[in-house]
């Protein structure tokens, strides 16, 4: 998601980096590298010009703060023109005090619609609502069927009549909820590959009949700028009240999204970040400006662990790996816990300056998978003692998994330098310390280490940006370029 956009920011403000002042001509060259960087990532033109012209604006006029880095202050105004242009935060859905509430789906065929329909109405039934699913896409085949799985899916019944007039089938729907004791209905309505007359009709008409509290406009981020036009027209002729973005996984430029909110003044509310029925997320804009600028997510890194690692579990964990504990059988739960947070890029990607560190390497969830079949295939002895995998056990471990003995090897030297790096005196146990602190999971003194999660530049305090290298690196920079040139003097 952004990746080809965050790389490009990246360049730009590194080139700012490290400069003692910033002049009138930096900031007009950067903000020429940000108009190209935002028109790569397929954002609207009008929308990357009026951005530039902004960003441009303010930071000419900007007045350089005692002890803060300019460049970091560039930033700063970047950032903060990201989150206006992606919109205010707004995850609401205004459901009736009384009676029933009608969310009406909208969108152009292949841009999610039916899967999102599932994923709002297990979102829904988190808040304590009882959704029903309406099947009034009678255009597209198996989309009924497809509605009926995602249904069973969620646990979420699904009205239908099959090939009917998709008027009816709604209006009859809105009854049967009520008859039922639902208090909720979505509308799964047809799409078309283009915006034609026959059915922005067809949505008008079920708008009429149903009267919907939401109609959520789901975008296909992928399709890049023709999803904005769309987007456009669908509200011309629909009124919309928000926008879903889809596949925001797959797509490496997401200029849609930075565009949509521009285009047609109606707020992103949830975003997909996956094919699995619980990757729909709340859109949060100033997390997404800092993902898109490399500053990482911690808020929403933390939200996830919440929801899918046993608190109590993890801290048995962090306790054992802080004390030397740490076993095999404890690294194959880590592996276990992490995947259940979805794709490790995304989850990395949460994580300030992670792209930097791993040099935009590709990460394969493929990788975590052999690791666990590996683990797996081991006897509970030796992941206790890994000590006692020589040849011949390596050889059937990794036969039993489909790896390599290199593979196995590999993995025992990873545990090793794991256990190593999170001894109690380490920075890597700190940063954890601070992790779980932010959970609400307090460790035992001592065991935090120097430099707590919560502590490290730009991981805190709201929106503000991630800090350059720390004074210590800076000057182990120095130093080295020193020896270096002291060790070329000598050759000579």
């Amino acid at each position: 998601m952004f990746d080809s956009l965050t790389d490009k920011f990246s360049s730009i403000l590194g080139k700012l980096r490290f400069k003692t002042r910033i002049t009138e001509k930096n900031i007009r060259d950067a903000c020429e590298e940000v108009r190209v960087a935002l028109l790569e990532a397929d954002v609207n033109y009008a929308v990357a010009r009026e951005f530039v012209k902004t960003v441009a604006a303010q930071a000419v006029g900007f007045e350089v703060i005692k002890g803060v880095d300019p460049a970091q202050q560039f930033i700063k105004i970047v950032h903060d023109e990201l989150v206006h242009l992606l919109g205010a935060t707004d995850g609401t859905i205004h459901f009736r005090p009384k009676g029933v509430t009608v969310i009406m789906m909208a969108g152009l065929q292949g841009s999610g619609k039916t899967t999102t329909c599932a994923k709002l109405a297990r979102l829904v039934k988190s808040h304590g609502r009882h959704p029903l699913l309406v099947a009034a896409d009678v255009q597209r085949p198996a989309a009924i069927q497809q509605l009926i799985k995602m249904g069973e899916l969620v646990e979420t019944p699904v009205h239908t009549e099959g090939q009917g007039d998709p008027v009816r089938i709604c209006r009859n729907a809105v009854k049967a909820a009520s008859k039922q004791g639902l208090d909720t209905v979505i509308l799964d309505t047809a799409g078309r590959l283009h915006v034609d007359d026959d059915l922005m009709r067809e949505l008008e008409e079920i708008s009429a009949a149903t009267l919907p509290s939401e109609l959520f406009l789901v975008v296909d981020a992928m399709v890049g700028q023709d999803a904005v036009n769309s987007a456009k027209e669908f509200n011309d002729r629909l009124e919309i009240s928000g926008v879903i973005l889809t596949k925001l996984d797959g797509d490496a430029r997401g200029g849609s999204a930075l565009s949509v909110k521009a285009v047609t003044g109606k707020p992103i509310k949830f975003a997909g970040l996956g094919e699995k029925i619980d990757q729909l997320e709340e859109f949060h804009s100033d997390r997404m400006a800092g993902r898109i600028l490399g500053m990482g997510d911690i808020v929403s890194l933390v939200e996830k662990a919440q929801d899918t690692i046993d608190q109590e579990e993890a801290l048995k964990m962090q306790e054992r790996l802080l004390s030397a504990q740490f076993t095999m059988d404890d690294m194959l739960t880590q592996f276990r816990q992490v995947r259940k947070m979805g794709s490790m890029k995304d989850t990395l990607s949460m994580i300030p300056g992670m792209s930097q560190m791993t040099g935009g390497a590709a990460i394969d969830d493929r990788d975590f998978a052999r690791y666990e079949a590996i683990l797996s295939s081991m006897t509970p002895d030796e992941r206790t003692h890994p000590e006692v995998i020589r040849a011949s056990r390596a050889n059937r471990i990794a036969k039993g998994s489909g790896t390599s003995p290199a593979d196995v090897s590999n993995i025992i030297k990873q545990y090793r330098e794991m256990k190593k790096l999170f001894s109690g005196k380490g920075k890597l146990a700190g940063m954890f310390g601070g992790l779980l602190g932010n959970m609400g999971i307090k460790l035992p003194k001592g065991k935090r280490g120097k430099a707590g999660m919560g502590a490290a530049p730009g991981m805190g305090g709201g929106a503000a940006p991630m800090a350059g290298p720390s004074k210590e690196r800076r000057k182990e920079l120095r130093d080295r370029r020193k020896k270096e040139r002291r060790n070329k003097r000598r050759k000579r």
